[in-house]
């Protein structure tokens, strides 16, 4: 009977992504929260995007956690606890009245990002997936995500519309639950080699963290957190107050986005689907050619396009334009970086070793909502950010091309 893993949709992946999606489409809306909330309570911007900054943190700081529980008690208990954790979250944050309830409730958020996100699901999907077909596999789980930033904002902002924020998150909460019936797909993965079920964790962490090459992965994927973060928890809330009107009888208002404000939630939603095309493309070419040479085009891709609009006058077309391109390259690099993490170290830790890395992205994530609410408070712009956001760009697009990709044994034998 033919192998299910020489199929590449196996019931893993099926599975993975709509959980990925879900999950996705709910963390990437919270920067349409961003403008109710604080016009509801009268807060700086820097409160809320503190919460989303906490949440980035803690989803990063959760993500090597939950690679490690999924690795020592199954996949799907570690995916369970994050959803629980998720909607408990949401739940809370429902009821948070002060900055300091929704920092401390976002703690909980971002665990359950964590727990029903990349590190724990691209883990499984990569077991599951032949070597032949695990790059590939790997882009469309991660474009799963996106196609839940397609439709995460926009539901968002036709939710409030009709309810208060409170009932959103509330929704938002059942709905990420609701997901968890996929779970029996989940059951099948790849063998493990002799050799990766006789290592230890131990063992294999340590031979990463002894390794430069860990080292500049870990540092590239920085930039990648910074302006990922600070485009989703600021960008709809920039367009709104420093995009041009939309000029009467233009293309975007013939498919009804009227307003600024609901271009800036169109706005995620584009980069969502364009990344779908780019995530895809991104795990298909890292079958064929270098992941490190791939992944130092995508970040200088993304810097020259943040520099180009910053530089030229904020329109709806120059939003567009924006979206569509740096949603092509958005999270291109999840699935060469996993796959690159899965060629050089192996899959029996791919979770933790991945989760690690993904600490550095999250960090990023992290000062880039951060710094973005900061700033706009202390001089009304977000300008200085954004071109923090350029600079760390560059840095990623040079410190990819030392990394040595090849397997580590070949390169540091087991003494």
């Amino acid at each position: 009977m033919m192998d299910a893993r020489t199929s590449l949709f196996t019931p893993v992946l099926i599975a993975g992504s709509l959980i990925l999606l879900m999950g996705f489409a709910i963390r990437a809306s919270f920067g349409v929260f961003q403008i109710p909330i604080a016009e509801e309570f009268g807060w700086l911007r820097s409160e809320f995007s503190m919460a989303i900054a906490i949440q980035n943190l803690f989803w990063g700081i959760g993500q090597p956690i939950f690679g490690a529980l999924a690795e020592k008690f199954g996949d799907k208990k570690a995916i369970v606890l994050g959803a629980v954790v998720y909607a408990l979250g949401l739940v809370l944050s429902s009821f948070a009245v002060t900055p300091i309830e929704h920092h401390f409730y976002e703690v909980l958020v971002g665990f359950g990002i964590a727990g029903t996100g990349f590190g724990v699901i691209l883990a499984v999907v990569g077991r599951a997936a032949s070597d032949e077909h695990r790059s590939l596999a790997l882009g469309i789980a991660t474009a799963a995500g996106s196609a839940g930033q397609i439709v995460g904002p926009p539901a968002a902002d036709a939710l409030l519309q009709v309810m208060p924020w409170q009932s959103v998150f509330l929704i938002f909460a059942a709905a990420i639950l609701a997901v968890l019936v996929v779970l029996p797909m989940m059951g099948r993965q790849a063998p493990l080699s002799r050799q990766e079920l006789e290592e230890s964790l131990g063992r294999v962490l340590g031979k990463a963290l002894r390794d430069p090459t860990y080292s500049m992965i870990f540092l590239g994927f920085f930039s990648c957190g910074f302006q990922l973060a600070f485009v989703t928890a600021h960008f709809p809330a920039f367009v709104t107050e420093m995009c041009a009107a939309i000029p009467d009888g233009s293309i975007i208002k013939s498919i009804g986005i009227n307003t600024t404000s609901a271009l800036g939630a169109f706005s995620i939603a584009i980069i969502g689907a364009a990344n779908i095309v780019g995530t895809v493309a991104a795990g298909w070419l890292g079958k064929s050619y270098s992941k490190k040479y791939l992944l130092a085009l995508i970040y200088t891709g993304r810097t020259v396009a943040a520099a180009w609009f910053i530089l030229v006058p904020m329109t709806p077309t120059s939003v567009i334009v924006f979206s569509i391109v740096m949603g092509a390259l958005w999270l291109a690099t999840v699935p060469l970086t996993s796959g690159l993490i899965a060629h050089i170290y192996g899959l029996r830790y791919m979770g933790t070793l991945y989760g690690i890395v993904f600490f550095s992205h999250q960090l990023g994530s992290f000062l880039g909502v951060w710094l973005g609410g900061v700033m706009y408070d202390l001089y009304g712009s977000y300008e200085v950010v954004w071109w923090v956001g350029v600079g760390v760009g560059a840095f990623s697009a040079l410190v990819h091309l030392p990394v040595r990709e090849a397997p580590y044994e070949k390169l540091a034998p087991a003494q």
